[in-house]
């Protein structure tokens, strides 16, 4: 019996990987007639120590203004290429590693994450550990880690003809 999935979970962080993953995203719900959940999580660790002594709310207010600005380009973009709207937008405060591996699955039904290999650089990796790393190991439903873009998979389908 062939797995389908209904709620797809990709979140995004503005690095060529989420793209990747969101484009493979949009293919798996076309076939399956699924809904995306695109999530942006804001990292309140990283706000606290990239903007501290700057507590009066305003930076917060910014990263979700400059998020939301981000979330709705992309699904105009799904929109006007891909012919796809079964998408929803979702902004998240919190550690990106749970929001991702166990809070949002429960609160919004989700079957199947898609992400992006890694979004961070090396040395962020070092530092925070692999979001990616995290919820491939600890999600509480199925994860597919992308790592091509899916015209990489149609070129190969078709050398294999």
């Amino acid at each position: 019996m062939d797995q389908v999935y209904k709620n797809i979970l990709v979140p995004v962080d503005g690095s060529k990987e989420a793209k990747l993953a969101l484009e493979k995203a949009v293919a798996v719900a076309k076939r399956n007639n699924a809904h995306i959940d695109l999530l942006n999580v804001l990292d309140t660790r990283a706000v606290t120590y990239n903007y501290a002594g700057m507590s009066d709310g305003s930076i917060t207010y910014q990263l979700v203004n400059e998020s939301k600005e981000y979330l709705s380009k992309l699904v105009d973009h799904l929109r006007s290429t891909d012919s796809f709207t079964n998408v929803d937008i979702h902004i998240r405060l919190g550690n990106p590693k749970t929001v991702i591996a166990y809070d949002f699955p429960k609160d919004h039904q989700v079957d199947l994450v898609m992400m992006g290999a890694s979004g961070l650089s090396a040395m962020q990796r070092a530092v925070m550990g692999s979001v990616t790393s995290f919820v491939n190991r600890n999600a509480v439903v199925d994860v597919l880690v992308v790592r091509t873009s899916v015209q990489n998979e149609q070129i190969s389908e078709e050398e294999s003809k």
